[in-house]
């Protein structure tokens, strides 16, 4: 479970053993989570799934997520050739 970034009290994470899904990134704080796909051809991002999250809670990891757009696709590319290297 590699963390990417920590914002705001906001972890924010790749799991290792999700098969070949698309780019996408997890996020928790306390009991809060949810999961973002990434659309890095149209800079855009999607909710997946969220857990005790309001609206406000996912306004504010989406402006995070935007915030850190290209850390977050340039660590997923990183993390995918680890994966594949270790196969």
């Amino acid at each position: 479970m590699p963390t990417v970034l920590f914002y705001l009290g906001w972890r924010f994470f790749f799991f290792a053993n999700e098969g070949n899904e698309p780019i996408h990134i997890h996020a928790e704080k306390a009991d809060k989570s949810c999961k973002f796909w990434l659309d890095v051809e149209s800079y855009d991002i999607l909710p997946s799934v969220s857990y005790k999250m309001n609206q406000g809670d996912l306004n504010e990891v989406r402006k995070i997520i935007f915030k850190h757009f290209d850390l977050i696709v340039e660590a997923w590319e990183v993390f995918q050739r680890r994966r594949k290297n270790e196969q």
